[in-house]
């Protein structure tokens, strides 16, 4: 099993970048937020709470996350791998995990850490706060305190990762192609 961690500020292009890899290397895509916003469209107790905190630029808390991470990796056994998309947020969120895959004889094989400028991300998410219906994207101020949300807690996971020579960091400015073509090339450095 081949997993990869996407990871970058809100309005990074994890998003578009996700489906063009999924496309190439037949992975499972796990993204929170898509998760989340479903619970959210159902209106389920835990999307309710969820938006809660979602409205606020808060994060959602990690044992909700957690648990919806490994019900998604037992529902999904035979696959090729995943790919993570905005999951781990924390350092605590990263270990537990690296148990979990731990558990299944698995890990994270690379973290693929988007790089983009904070102005670059509030212009971004203003334009996808137009179309997309997602509270959290049409206001500056909630956009920016999600910003620094993800620069005071999320960064520690670049760490973690780190510290296992697993980050490498791309550069997520410039047109989608350059950038989808980065992403190949360390995925194909690692790929078996």
């Amino acid at each position: 099993m081949f997993n990869i961690i996407l990871f970058g500020p809100p309005g990074s292009g994890k998003g578009t970048q996700s489906q063009k890899l999924l496309e190439k290397y037949g992975l499972k895509h796990l993204s929170t937020g898509d998760l989340l916003r479903s619970e959210i469209a159902h209106q389920t107790p835990l999307g309710i709470e969820a938006k809660n905190f979602m409205d606020k630029g808060q994060l959602v808390p990690d044992e909700v996350v957690i648990g919806m991470i490994s019900t998604a990796l037992e529902t999904n056994p035979d696959v090729a791998g995943f790919l993570f998309d905005g999951f781990p947020r924390t350092a605590a969120q990263a270990e537990a995990l690296d148990k979990l895959l731990q558990l299944k004889k698995t890990s994270i094989a690379v973290m693929l850490a988007l790089d983009v400028s904070e102005e670059e991300l509030v212009k971004r998410l203003l334009i996808r706060g137009q179309s997309s219906g997602r509270s959290d994207d049409t206001n500056e101020s909630v956009i920016r305190s999600r910003i620094e949300e993800y620069e005071n807690k999320t960064k520690a996971v670049a760490d973690y990762y780190n510290s296992f020579d697993k980050v490498v960091h791309i550069k997520g400015e410039g047109s989608v192609e350059e950038i989808f073509d980065a992403l190949c090339a360390e995925i194909d450095k690692r790929k078996e």
